[in-house]
């Protein structure tokens, strides 16, 4: 199944030497302690907490517009503590989807207007169906479904998911494609100002 083309405006992305494509609409919280590892898009209105903690993002990686990538935060007596955030490489985090987990896998899908609560392990290969609420510290073991609110184990996924994600996010990337504005023309009111 081939994905359709989508286009966004050259100004509103930027555009890394690893070939991150970043939108100018997202918010990086702490860019120096977020590491995107390449060809990552993050698509407009994402906020991303590096100002929390590390967080880092694998290759091939979509982060969908309106999402949340905060790491992870423990009560203690004394305070709160926040610990670094993984994702792996080949996600899909669908829109307006909040993750706080310790660690997403390889390969993993999240869908749309997910939950992901804090400190929750999503093993390589596996799924977050839309509109689910993961609750805090689940471990969602490789290969398995899970939906609802709060969520549970309702299926299982095929063996070949690592090459089915692998060339999702791939083509996902491929068919992100930028497109130049077209010049405006000369509007006649300043043409009409420089000749008075």
């Amino acid at each position: 199944m081939e994905l359709e083309d989508t286009y966004y405006p050259k100004a509103q992305y930027i555009e890394t030497a690893t070939g991150n494509k970043v939108s100018r609409g997202s918010v990086l919280c702490g860019s120096q302690n977020i590491v995107l590892s390449g060809k990552v898009i993050v698509q407009i209105g994402v906020i991303i907490r590096g100002d929390l903690a590390n967080v880092r993002v694998g290759r091939h990686c979509i982060i969908s517009s309106k999402a949340v990538i905060r790491p992870p935060f423990k009560k203690f007596s004394k305070g709160v503590a926040f610990f670094p955030l993984h994702i792996g490489d080949h996600v899909f985090i669908g829109e307006g989807s909040v993750v706080s987990a310790a660690v997403v896998g390889s390969y993993v899908y999240i869908g749309k207007n997910c939950v992901i609560g804090r400190r929750c392990v999503l093993k390589d290969c596996c799924m977050i169906a839309d509109n689910t609420v993961l609750p805090p510290e689940t471990v969602v073991p490789p290969f398995a479904i899970y939906s609802g609110s709060p969520a549970r184990h309702n299926g299982d996924l095929p063996e070949a998911t690592q090459d089915l994600m692998n060339d999702y996010t791939r083509s996902f990337y491929h068919h992100f494609i930028r497109v130049k504005e077209v010049p405006l023309p000369p509007r006649e009111t300043t043409a009409k100002l420089v000749e008075l």
